[in-house]
């Protein structure tokens, strides 16, 4: 058998699969199954609301789905284990499930659309996608689309990504098809980059304790007065720390007083003028103030010989 017959026969297994499983599980809240070959055999886990129910009364139902997993499909010592869906609003399939149930019930298709993606999206989904076509308004079909958030319709990462549900709705109009594709909220996104800081290149030095730099300072005291008892007068004195130079130490700054200050104590006291003061008062002040004559040597006439 060439390669690609075989991969085509295993795809087609696992749609046949995912049906059975739908059909069967549909009251116990059906949300997806995984299949893991093992040397064992092969592993298929089910997801579903109600997970007591799938195993039934002492495993019953489990054991029934081997059977025919085994007969109808023939899988090699089926594995059947069942886990609980913790969150159905963020499960593909449980929500197209409950919104065909809702169509068959007779709820108008917009209602229950809008209804089930407020649902996905305030239970915390990055995005949304509802697909309802059929016999929706008339007797032509047609499809009807909802969507909110982000949402990935082709590559890679909607295999990785994306998880997808499908499930219908039997009317009497007709048989309406719905499609559910949701974006899980614990997911990283291609388009999501972040800006990281550049490593500094400073070496971070580590601080040490005050106990340590304590003991490191006891110690270098220590040394020094070692090495001054040891060392001659001369190098003693080498070793005193030199007087700090002439440009080191600060420059006494002469205070100038204000040049209007200067000039008022330079300028004379200027004479007081003394109001109410008698005639007699000023002579005396002025006959107090005049110097004393010097009295002048008279001059002495000498005779000549000759006369």
């Amino acid at each position: 058998m060439a390669i690609e017959k075989k991969f085509v026969q295993e795809g087609l297994k696992k749609s046949r699969l995912q049906e059975y499983f739908a059909k069967r599980l549909n009251r116990v809240g059906y949300g997806g199954m995984k299949i893991t070959r093992t040397p064992m055999g092969t592993q298929i886990t089910i997801y579903a609301e109600k997970p007591g129910m799938v195993i039934g009364k002492g495993g019953r139902t489990i054991n029934e789905l081997t059977r025919e997993l085994s007969t109808k499909f023939q899988i090699d010592n089926p594995q059947i284990d069942v886990q609980e869906v913790t969150k159905p609003e963020l499960n593909a399939q449980v929500m197209a499930t409950r919104l065909a149930n809702a169509l068959e019930r007779g709820w108008y298709f917009r209602k229950a659309g809008h209804s089930t993606l407020h649902r996905i999206m305030d239970a915390g989904a990055l995005g949304c996608e509802i697909i309802i076509s059929g016999k929706l308004t008339g007797p032509r079909k047609r499809t009807e689309k909802l969507l909110a958030g982000y949402i990935k319709h082709a590559g890679e990462p909607v295999e990785r990504i994306v998880d997808e549900g499908f499930a219908t709705a039997i009317k009497k109009s007709g048989i309406i098809g719905v499609k559910v594709r949701i974006v899980p909220p614990d997911v990283e996104l291609p388009d999501d980059f972040k800006i990281v800081e550049a490593p500094s290149e400073e070496v971070q030095v580590e601080e040490k304790p005050e106990e340590e730099k304590a003991k490191e300072k006891a110690e270098i005291s220590k040394e020094d007065v070692v090495t001054a008892e040891k060392q001659p007068e001369e190098t003693a004195e080498k070793v005193k720390p030199e007087a700090a130079p002439e440009e080191a130490k600060p420059k006494e700054e002469k205070v100038e007083a204000p040049k209007e200050e200067v000039a008022k104590v330079e300028e004379p006291k200027k004479k007081q003028k003394v109001k109410g003061t008698t005639k007699k008062a000023k002579k005396v002040a002025k006959v107090e103030k005049k110097p004393e004559k010097t009295k002048k040597k008279p001059k002495t006439k000498t005779k000549s010989s000759d006369k």
